[in-house]
């Protein structure tokens, strides 16, 4: 993930009195305890969850909290990624010539690049193609994306439920995951927003490791799915 240095001073205080805390947590001896009986004590009782927003998220960063670590914030959630496999990476090096291939002009492909989807979400989707030039985002990230990839082994339901719906929402037109479990690439289309499901997409399509793919934004353009496995 990336820094952003635009805070004021309070953040300072703040995370460092956050930091002590969870250091002091180290030399505290915690009993083993029966947590099912606390709560039978009220049944409407339940432990808050603590939500992050952007700001925060890149001065926890800033202070070393994430150092070592791969994560990122999904809707509000600090989400912890593993470790990538040599296939994920291999995979992401091709997808990143390919779509370079593809999108040769007027557009630039980032790979495991920030994408500010707003004050919840900052995802760092394995391939994205986005409209201009690198340069372009020397000062902030991009808010959008003609085409979001994920590489998806350990990560599949991740990808196909909570990233699905930011993306949804978002309106990213064209989302796809490749499965390297089942050596396909799963496409994505039609987000819409659904009044029990919340944003979706409506259309979902499964590419055989025999097919090829088509960007929505380069239709004449055909990827096959074999090339784009490792």
């Amino acid at each position: 993930m990336g820094t952003n240095p635009r805070y004021n001073e309070t953040w300072q205080d703040r995370f460092g009195e956050l930091r002590c805390f969870m250091q002091s947590l180290n030399s505290i001896p915690i009993p083993s305890v029966p947590i099912s009986s606390f709560f039978d004590d009220n049944a409407d009782f339940r432990p808050a969850q603590i939500r992050w927003n952007r700001d925060e998220y890149y001065k926890m960063a800033e202070l070393g909290f994430f150092d070592g670590k791969r994560v990122e914030l999904i809707e509000g959630e600090i989400i912890e990624m593993a470790p990538m496999g040599s296939p994920h990476i291999t995979c992401i090096m091709i997808l990143g010539r390919l779509l370079t291939d593809v999108f040769s002009k007027g557009y630039c492909v980032r790979t495991q690049g920030t994408l500010d989807l707003g004050l919840k979400s900052q995802p760092e989707p394995d391939a994205a193609v986005v409209a201009g030039a690198l340069r372009d985002y020397a000062d902030a990230h991009p808010k959008s994306a003609v085409l979001i990839v994920e590489v998806s082994d350990t990560t599949l339901s991740l990808d196909r439920t909570f990233k699905a719906a930011i993306y949804a929402r978002n309106s990213i037109e064209d989302y796809w995951i490749v499965n390297l479990q089942h050596r396909c690439v799963e496409i994505y289309r039609k987000p819409v927003q659904d009044s029990n499901l919340g944003f979706i997409y409506s259309e979902r399509t499964v590419i055989g490791e025999k097919e090829s793919v088509s960007p929505l934004a380069k239709p004449k353009a055909k990827i096959k799915v074999a090339d784009i496995l490792p």
